[in-house]
């Protein structure tokens, strides 16, 4: 398994727990024990998943940097990341919130995809 492959892989994992913890509260706001939380108890509970989040992230920038060894530069990083964001965010909506994609969300990220490819290319 090559250094890209791996960072990439450890990227979606830590994009994984940050969207539970940014958006995993909203999901389980049904859920019986988890509504009576207070706030503080939320905002708690999410930096404990964030931790997660944080734990994956940093050795996958580390792994995929160029300046560390890794094949990608710190804007391929960025923009690998924010691309991995945006799909997770998207599946997350669609398994927990009953969201469906229309025609303007996937030429958008048609357009995110051309980015991605302009920006590898120089």
């Amino acid at each position: 398994m090559g250094r890209g492959f791996f960072c990439v892989l450890l990227l979606v994992c830590s994009n994984i727990f940050m969207i539970l913890a940014w958006y995993g509260h909203i999901a389980l706001k049904n859920v019986s024990w988890f509504k009576a939380l207070p706030l503080y108890a939320i905002v708690l509970l999410s930096w404990f998943v964030a931790l997660f989040e944080y734990s994956l992230q940093v050795p996958a920038n580390r792994i995929g940097s160029e300046q560390l060894g890794g094949p990608f530069s710190l804007l391929h990083l960025k923009v690998i990341q924010e691309v991995i964001t945006l799909v997770v965010f998207v599946v997350f909506n669609m398994m927990f919130f009953d969201y469906h994609l229309k025609l303007n969300h996937v030429i958008g990220f048609a357009f995110l995809v051309a980015a991605v490819f302009f920006i590898f290319k120089g």
